[in-house]
């Protein structure tokens, strides 16, 4: 049992000391960044929308709205419309999120380490206003084997014509 928490012990704090390693880009390529008070984000956000991108909650699965979009287009953020990730990377994970196995542009998202609840997993933001998104995990399909699971209440959807 000792050797068990010395492990974990051991694991936590490793993980601890590279969090801040842990960003995909760099801010630096953003060339505007979307900075706004609480009380600014609450005027242009629903309650919901608030919740997720300013607070970091979670829509139940199989709730949102975009779960189930299928058409041709762009998926924006929906705090500074920054465009996140193209349909054609959309797939069905059984997840009851919107999944992508990419995003759009290299000024899309931020990787950022997340320990909360016990669990080692990485939070994906917008890069532009720092939005919460939802999470990245590395079970999805090829080519890159990742899966963005998407809060959809952290989207707009834009069809292409």
């Amino acid at each position: 049992m000792k050797v068990f928490i010395s492990v974990l012990a051991i694991l936590f704090i490793s993980a601890c000391q590279t969090q801040g390693q842990d960003q995909k880009k760099s801010t630096s390529s953003i060339k505007q960044k979307v900075i706004k008070s609480d009380a600014e984000w609450k005027e242009i956000l629903t309650p919901m929308q608030y919740n997720v991108l300013r607070e970091k909650g979670t829509e139940r699965p199989w709730t949102g709205e975009l779960n189930k979009e299928k058409r041709r287009g762009m998926f924006y953020c929906a705090a500074c419309a920054n465009p996140l990730f193209e349909s054609k990377t959309k797939f069905e994970s059984g997840s009851g999120w919107p999944s992508f196995y990419t995003y759009a542009t290299d000024t899309s998202l931020l990787d950022l380490a997340d320990y909360k609840y016990g669990m080692v997993r990485t939070e994906v933001i917008c890069a532009k206003c720092e939005g919460h998104l939802g999470h990245v995990f590395e079970d999805g399909p090829k080519p890159t084997g990742l899966r963005y699971c998407i809060n959809s209440a952290s989207l707009v959807f834009k069809e292409e014509n």
